[in-house]
């Protein structure tokens, strides 16, 4: 029948276009990722690690210090579905060579905290629950007030925070986030950006399908090509931390990625609280975002009394962003302004 042979033509160009059509990766890529793969592997874990304890959870966090004496202690909340790890090493480093005691932990169903088993979409966990993820290991480590950095859902977690344990926090940082990803009043996710960014996202699967290492390692390094572009990626410490979640690790929980945006979805509006809230606050947003669109951190900056903003024009939902440099210093400088008392 027509149909049926009009079918398989699209399914055999579906396929030659998810064989074919990806990002050129660089000319030294399969090299650098033989000398890891078939070489020692490097400790990316070196600070105190441990687990706190949350709501009958476990919560694995790392603390890294700096050398000599300390400014203070920043946690860093990791996006939807992130584990610590999948904060940039470099990022991590500026921050503790700057004097800075760093703390990063696991999620709920991510890397070495537990994964919630029982999780029941009609009485979801919710994003406060979360924050009382990373109180639990700031008591745990017997640490009063840090700065907050929370990037995406990350983002919103630190708002959490920042509303129910104030006395917790000297600043914050949030990064392509927002306070009310359902507000009606602001852009939003539009089914075209998604087909969109589904189609750009197609020939990647060919490495998730030929499955290995190497192929993990090759989806990563042509994600953060798609994203960010080539400049400045270092494909050695991209490579070893896939390799390390894979070998060290418990790799990626697909699961935790719906648990986390339903944890999103039924906490509602943050604006009343953060209205209220006098903690100073680092916006940082792309203006090409379009997953939180840049409409959502301004209204942010608008909504809370202490806030700045620091939009990256033709930037979109990414981390690291392009200049990572100007940014860690920016990041910085708001520590350094509002120390914890």
């Amino acid at each position: 029948m027509p149909w049926i042979i009009a079918v398989l033509l699209l399914l055999a160009a579906l396929v030659v276009y998810v064989l074919t059509s990806w990002p050129k990766l660089p000319p030294e890529t399969d090299g650098i990722i033989k000398s890891v793969l078939y070489g020692e592997l490097p400790e990316l874990v070196r600070g105190q690690t441990g687990y706190a304890s949350s709501g009958g959870l476990r919560i694995w966090y790392e603390s890294i210090r700096p050398e000599g004496s300390s400014k203070g202690a920043a946690l860093l909340i990791m996006s939807t579905a992130g584990s610590a790890l999948d904060w940039p090493p470099a990022f991590v480093r500026a921050l503790v060579d700057a004097g800075y005691q760093v703390i990063r932990y696991d999620h709920r169903g991510t890397g070495l905290s537990d994964w919630v088993e029982n999780w029941d979409r009609k009485h979801p966990y919710t994003l406060a629950d979360m924050a009382g993820d990373a109180v639990a290991v700031l008591d745990a480590l017997g640490v009063r007030e840090v700065h907050v950095v929370g990037l995406s859902l990350g983002g919103m977690v630190a708002q959490e925070l920042a509303a129910n344990y104030p006395g917790r926090v000297a600043s914050l940082t949030l990064m392509s986030t927002s306070g009310f990803i359902a507000d009606p009043t602001l852009p939003s996710l539009t089914s075209a950006y998604f087909i969109s960014s589904l189609a750009k996202g197609l020939p990647l699967l060919k490495y998730r399908l030929m499955g290995g290492e190497a192929n993990l390692i090759k989806e990563r390094i042509a994600k953060m090509i798609v994203m960010v572009g080539r400049e400045g990626l270092d494909i050695r410490e991209m490579a070893e931390v896939v390799v390390y979640q894979v070998r060290k690790r418990r790799g990626t929980n697909f699961k935790a990625i719906f648990q986390h945006l339903a944890a999103v979805n039924a906490s509602g509006s943050r604006y009343d609280k953060l209205a209220t809230l006098h903690i100073p606050t680092l916006v940082i947003h792309g203006t090409a975002d379009q997953v939180n669109p840049a409409e959502h951190g301004k209204k942010l900056v608008e909504v809370m009394p202490n806030a700045q903003g620091l939009w990256l024009k033709g930037v979109g939902h990414v981390f690291p962003y392009p200049n990572m440099d100007d940014i860690n210093r920016r990041i910085v400088s708001h520590f350094e302004s509002n120390r914890p008392h």
